[in-house]
């Protein structure tokens, strides 16, 4: 008698397992290629090793999107991905175009881009005549530039532009002498700084508020899978909270050396660049800064991008995910 119980005991184990495992959903997760070994693959990684996407059902399939930013919404508007990463001015320019994609969650909210120039270039006059290595001049990451460039005297036309999209792109481009000063991100920033090349103004010096990077899914596909963008929602708040924490700073910088390959003392220096004091770079539980898209937009509009009169920031996001992860 007992062993028929321990074999009906072991095949309803066996069942549950199977149904837990047959509820756990895969799910394609599209990124800028050149972005998954950076530091804003953070909340990503920090949700797959602390099981907060696990929790929720789900396991994190993230797929190298090729071809650049512009190309994400795309592929989550084929059905290549479920969901992607992408910057706002790509998303807004492809919303306005007909995409039927939404914004469920925030990722990067003001980023820190560091203008890094060859050693002898001392002061933003020295780059008149010069080189630089910016991105595709729709991204926010080239206008954040040209208007630090702007606040120390320097316009288009002063200065001549490659156009790069990427940061170690354009890291390569300053380290062959192709470009004489280039926009860099993190850790790239800092191991340039190590290498000599010097850091002349970050982007947070003319841009105080911004919405770099959001999470899109087309709205038909979030309606018929609220569980999951909720999940994926959710498992992202936790991961911002965690990284965030005081407490979580040793574990996060050892995921930072791990995701970029750069050194602890660099990892130890971007925390501090990031929250000591808070420069606002992360959302605090992927929430959306509705002032800081609104002024993407009006960017995109003073460059000519965008014809007045300019969409409202409402247009492009959905919040209904955010409040049902209990992200207020």
């Amino acid at each position: 008698m007992n062993r028929a119980i321990a074999f009906i005991v072991g095949l309803m184990i066996a069942s549950v397992a199977t149904m837990a495992a047959a509820e756990e959903l895969k799910l394609r997760f599209g990124e800028v290629p050149s972005t998954m070994k950076s530091v804003s693959a953070l909340p990503f990684v920090i949700g797959e090793q602390q099981g907060f996407f696990a929790r929720e059902g789900l396991t994190l399939e993230r797929v190298a999107v090729e071809g650049g930013t512009d190309k994400m919404v795309k592929a989550v508007d084929a059905g290549d991905v479920a969901m992607a990463e992408t910057a706002t001015p790509y998303f807004i320019q492809a919303v306005l175009a007909g995409s039927p994609s939404i914004a469920v969650a925030a990722t990067t909210a003001n980023p820190i881009y560091s203008l890094i120039a060859k050693p002898e270039i001392k002061s933003f006059g020295d780059l008149r005549g010069k080189v630089l290595g910016l991105s595709l001049a729709v991204d926010t990451i080239s206008i954040s530039m040209r208007k630090l460039l702007a606040m120390h005297g320097l316009n288009d036309g002063d200065f001549r532009v490659k156009e790069l999209v990427g940061t170690p792109v354009r890291f390569e481009c300053l380290k062959k002498g192709e470009c004489d000063a280039v926009p860099l991100g993190q850790p790239d920033d800092f191991n340039a700084i190590d290498l000599g090349f010097g850091r002349l103004g970050v982007s947070t010096d003319a841009v105080s508020r911004f919405e770099f990077t959001v999470v899109a899914v087309r709205r038909d596909w979030a309606a018929a899978h609220k569980q999951t963008v909720t999940g994926l929602v959710r498992g992202l708040a936790a991961s911002f909270r965690f990284i965030r924490a005081v407490a979580n700073r040793d574990a996060v910088a050892k995921t930072i050396v791990e995701t970029t390959g750069t050194s602890e003392k660099t990892a130890r220096a971007i925390l501090a660049l990031y929250f000591e004091p808070d420069r606002g770079v992360m959302p605090k539980a992927a929430e959306f800064d509705l002032t800081g898209l609104a002024q993407v937009i009006t960017f995109m509009g003073e460059a000519g991008i965008l014809k007045a009169p300019l969409p409202a920031p409402e247009r492009f996001v959905d919040e209904q995910y955010l409040r049902a992860a209990g992200v207020p």
